[in-house]
């Protein structure tokens, strides 16, 4: 059997008691065999991690691969002027090529960051290219195609009948839900309530639970969404998937900046998932969610750098250590503790996902999802906290080694799943034929 031995680690363990030890780790196959001060073996890979911090890998509750290649194309737009003008058409042009080399792209990004697993949301059309994509880099993925029946300035390839959505989501989950050893899943993206008809919202929720499958979806991201949101059902966003039925521990909402006391309180009651991420909303002017008070009152909140479009990476790093101190300059200097967003960015989004009897934390007979981290640098020394440095000093460069379910995707920093050169040459050369097909 196919095993890797980790010698010599500082292990961020992540698991009820929150351990931070000194210890080796030894996987076999896909999972973590054993953890022990010293653990004599014969492994098919031996790796030092002497003076380097091994933690789970980074669980991103929101991302879209379909936008990566438009990197910069949506700059100073708010919210509904950035979908209209630039990401509905661009992605109203994606071909399979080019959709194929954004999820390349994206997904090259995300593992030289240190994340191991993604929920990510889909453009339209053609997702199958993006479960093949996932499936041969290695990563942890639950993939949606976006649902889109209504709404204003949408492209008319982008609206697709209920009907032929979910007729194209079943051969979706008949294709690809459980395959690569459970890694690969599919989730239902209807993408928000201003493109999807109560009929489709309802529709896809009756499927997923029958499936058992999470539903992705935005809410409450903007001012202007709010109001248009209201204005067409009398009702704030939660308000009205709590109408519509669908407010339960299923149901990933991203962004929730704009969330009433009422709806905070629907939010913990019904369990429902809130997906931060707050770069997106800063460099949207969206606003700055409430998420440590949400946290203090229950609520389920995990983070996601949401799509290189509105961000403009896909770095974890990044997302952690504004969400710390976008929430300290509000609330005060104790909110949102380092080991409260490294818990977010790992177990809490793996719960988020119900991935938690899985992965998101090192524990004996978890998937071995995990990172080796070297903070042995100048922006990072000396390391007197492990989990505060990785937090508040941590770049996504210092990720040195990427494993999951037992495979190694990045071996000091050389990714080994996807052809890095090969990747930067197309996105390019894609990108400037995607905007010529886009009118861009």
């Amino acid at each position: 059997m196919e095993s890797i031995l980790i010698k010599n680690g500082t292990l961020i363990t992540m698991n009820a008691r929150r351990e931070v030890i000194q210890a080796d780790l030894s996987i076999t196959e896909s999972r973590i065999q054993r953890i022990a001060p010293r653990i004599v073996t014969r492994a098919s890979r031996v790796l030092d991690a002497s003076n380097k911090i091994v933690l789970p890998g980074f669980v991103q509750t929101h991302v879209h691969l379909c936008q990566t290649l438009m990197r910069g194309v949506g700059d100073d737009l708010p919210l509904l002027d950035w979908l209209r003008k630039r990401i509905w058409p661009l992605e109203a042009a994606h071909d399979p090529v080019s959709l194929r080399t954004s999820a390349q792209l994206g997904l090259a990004e995300l593992i030289q960051g240190g994340t191991t697993t993604i929920l990510t949301m889909e453009t339209v059309h053609d997702t199958a290219v993006v479960f093949e994509e996932a499936c041969r880099s290695g990563v942890r993925a639950i993939v949606g195609k976006c649902f889109m029946n209504a709404g204003d300035g949408v492209p008319r390839r982008l609206l697709q009948s209920a009907a032929l959505a979910f007729k194209e989501s079943e051969s979706l989950y008949r294709d690809w839900h459980g395959q690569s050893d459970g890694r690969i899943r599919l989730g239902l993206a209807p993408r928000f309530i201003l493109s999807c008809t109560e009929g489709l919202l309802r529709d896809a929720d009756a499927m997923a639970r029958e499936r058992g499958l999470l539903m992705h979806t935005h809410a409450s991201e903007n001012r202007d969404e709010v109001a248009l949101v209201r204005n067409m059902t009398g009702r704030g966003n939660v308000e009205a998937f709590e109408h519509y039925g669908l407010l339960h521990e299923k149901l990933c909402l991203a962004h929730c900046v704009w969330v009433s006391g009422r709806e905070q309180r629907l939010l913990r009651d019904r369990q429902a998932r809130v997906l931060h991420c707050p770069s997106s909303n800063l460099k949207l002017g969206s606003g700055i969610a409430p998420v440590w008070k949400m946290h203090q009152a229950g609520i389920s909140i995990s983070f996601g750098a949401d799509g290189a479009s509105c961000n403009n990476n896909l770095d974890m790093f990044q997302e952690m250590r504004l969400a710390a101190l976008l929430q300290k300059a509000l609330q005060g200097p104790k909110a949102m503790p380092a080991s409260t967003v490294l818990w977010m960015a790992t177990a809490g989004g793996a719960r988020a996902l119900s991935l938690e009897q899985e992965v998101g934390s090192l524990e004996v007979g978890k998937r071995a999802d995990l990172i080796i981290v070297d903070l042995q640098k100048v922006h990072s020394a000396p390391v007197l906290n492990p989990v505060a440095a990785l937090v508040y000093s941590g770049k996504s460069t210092d990720v040195e080694t990427v494993i999951v379910n037992g495979q190694m995707l990045m071996r000091k920093r050389e990714l080994l799943t996807l052809d890095r050169e090969r990747i930067l040459r197309a996105s390019q050369r894609e990108f400037q034929r995607l905007a010529t097909r886009a009118g861009i």
